[in-house]
């Protein structure tokens, strides 16, 4: 009988280590302290004391402050987490560089106690649509035709649904767009450089880029999407999707059964139910 064939691949693992262990954040971190706010917001809208909380971050100097007592857990494809060890986990900024984004889902809902909580931010599918774009262009016209060069990330309503495939009760997926303006395309791929997303993937060209591409990359991107208040300055979309879940609890709500309710919608909103099944009554009048 034939073996089934591995899973391919979509992140070289090894040239991620290294793309961030060359990160910036000191110098762009402004996307991470973005998430980090956020995050924090949530924490204290939740009013409770997390008491033994877990943090999955690549980045852990830079992560820290968010929960200072947190064990710091590497965002490895098997995470060194325990079984049940938390009442907290928080995924920063690592989850749309995972070959499996549900299996580290799955192994953050197991280290949760009953009624922990799940919380994540990474980069979502409306991020660089700009450079998608230039850069497709750009490379068909030099190099006559198109490698992997930016990273597929997941849609909002796709990284919503991992939260129930992972088994985590109550869940929540919203974004922060964020658009940023820079001098030209060099400026804006330094940027992902010290911010640690450079090109990772396991299908990229392993070949020297030629320099003609970036300069018509540069050409494209300036004509293409300049700054709506500046156009000698470009623009580059960022998404920063949240998610949120709690492991399940017998006191945590929910959803009553379809007929089960004590009240009618119709009496709370003080109109008339109507019945899309009953039969047009005519008048004199519409004839």
């Amino acid at each position: 009988m034939a073996q089934n064939s591995p899973q391919p691949r979509l992140v070289d693992p090894g040239r991620l280590a290294r793309s961030r262990a060359r990160a910036r954040l000191d110098v762009a971190g402004f996307l991470h302290d973005e998430a980090k706010a956020e995050l924090q917001e949530r924490l204290i809208d939740v009013n409770r004391r997390f008491t033994a909380p877990a943090l999955v971050t690549a980045f852990p100097a830079y992560w820290a402050d968010l929960a200072p007592n947190a064990r710091i857990i590497a965002p490895d494809e098997v995470l060194d987490l325990t079984p049940g060890a938390h009442d907290l986990v928080i995924h920063a900024m690592a989850l749309h560089w995972a070959d499996d984004p549900v299996g580290q889902i799955v192994q953050c809902r197991r280290a949760l106690r009953p009624d922990g909580l799940f919380l994540s931010a990474a980069f979502g599918g409306e991020t660089l649509v700009e450079l998608r774009a230039a850069l497709a262009q750009a490379e068909t016209e030099v190099m006559g035709g198109l490698s992997p060069r930016v990273a597929p990330m997941a849609e909002i309503r796709d990284m919503g649904a991992l939260l129930q495939r992972a088994g985590l009760a109550l869940p929540v997926a919203d974004r922060l767009p964020k658009t940023v303006t820079y001098r030209d395309a060099y400026a804006l791929m330094a940027d992902l450089r010290a911010m640690g997303e450079t090109n990772a993937l396991a299908a990229r060209h392993r070949t020297t880029v030629p320099r003609a591409l970036f300069t018509r990359l540069s050409e494209v991107y300036s004509a293409r999407f300049p700054a709506a208040d500046d156009e000698k300055r470009i623009r580059a979309s960022f998404e920063i999707v949240f998610l949120s879940g709690w492991a399940p609890h017998d006191t945590q709500q929910k959803p009553l059964r379809p007929g089960a309710a004590k009240a009618r919608l119709a009496d709370a909103l003080g109109t008339s139910e109507f019945d899309e099944t009953a039969r047009p009554v005519l008048h004199p009048s519409d004839d």
